[in-house]
Formats: structure tokens, C-alpha cells, sequence
């Protein structure tokens, strides 16, 4: 058998603790914030993880963004001029979705890049929510709202993922 460890952690210690956890008879409503962990570090059933366990591991503005779709203001987020080396992944699922190498300043007050990394890790979908103006929501692949996409970016894409400071966490360049 085949065990990728991923951050320290294997599949295998994942698949136990979702087994024990059912063995207990715990549901995944009742799932610990540790259990959760576990899985956001192997990156594997993070669709398992429920809502009442992602309030208990993101900050409200965090949960508010990534789960509700909330949008934060602009030019209030940690992140807007972070500008040292690294990565940007989501804050719940722990997902790389950006380099600090694709980011800009477009004077908007949100972070803003113009292409992502690991274009599977990233999901798009059309939006109507705002006054059914069609807008481009992007979702991380476990299903958390960053932001959107718009076609006003700088070369070479000519797109600007317009993000929420709220929705990443910035891991620098070691």
C-alpha cells in the first residue's frame, strides 16, 4: 500500500480518524477541530468537514467570506500589501492558489493577481448574486469563496482575480 504524507501527516492517520470518529458513533456534525486538522493536512474528504466545525477553526471574517460568500471591505485586508516572496493559500482548506510573483497593485483595495498556480485547485463559476450582474466567482476546489475573476488584469492574462484578504493565508519563501 502506497501512504503519501502530506505536512507529517499520512492518508492513513486521516482514514483513522475518520474511523474512529465513526466507531464512536460521532457524527461528522460533531466533528473536533483536531479531526479537522488532520484532513486539512492531508487534503483529503475536506467535503467531510462540517460547517459548525469550520466555525469553530476560522475567525468570523473568515467564515463569513469563505462560506457565506461575504465580501470584506475594501482596503481593510491584512493581506492587500503583503509584498514579500511566497504563496497564498485559502484559509480553511489550506489550498495553494496564488504566488506572489502574479500579484499587482490595481488600486481596487482587494488582492489582486493576475493567474493562478495549480489551475485545478481553483473552481469558476458564473454569479448572479450581485443585482444579477453576471460576475465570475472563484471557489477554491473544497468549495470556499475567495472572490472573483474579471477580464481587466495586465498581460499576459488580462485578468485580475480580484481576492479577500480574508479568504488567504500568505506562506512566506523560507
Amino acid at each position: 500500500m502506497r501512504v503519501t504524507k502530506l505536512v507529517g501527516v499520512s492518508v492513513v492517520s486521516a482514514v483513522l480518524v475518520l474511523a474512529t470518529t465513526l466507531m464512536a458513533g460521532v457524527s461528522h456534525a460533531q466533528m473536533s477541530a483536531d479531526q479537522a486538522r488532520t484532513l486539512i493536512a492531508t487534503g483529503d474528504q475536506l467535503e467531510t468537514i462540517p460547517m459548525a466545525t469550520w466555525r469553530k477553526l476560522l475567525t468570523p471574517a473568515q467564515y463569513d467570506v469563505l462560506w457565506e460568500a461575504g465580501t470584506e471591505r475594501p482596503f481593510s485586508g491584512d493581506l492587500l500589501k503583503e509584498k514579500r516572496d511566497g504563496v497564498f493559500v485559502t484559509s480553511g482548506c489550506e489550498i495553494p492558489v496564488f504566488s506572489s510573483k502574479h500579484k499587482f497593485k490595481s488600486g481596487t483595495g482587494w488582492p489582486s493577481f493576475w493567474d493562478v498556480i495549480g489551475e485545478g485547485n481553483i473552481i469558476l463559476e458564473e454569479d448572479y448574486s450581485w443585482y444579477g450582474v453576471k460576475r465570475i466567482e472563484v471557489k477554491s476546489k473544497c468549495g470556499e469563496h475567495l472572490g472573483h475573476v474579471f477580464e481587466d488584469g495586465p498581460k499576459p492574462t488580462g485578468l485580475r482575480y480580484c481576492i479577500n484578504s480574508a479568504a488567504l493565508k500568505f506562506v512566506p519563501t523560507p
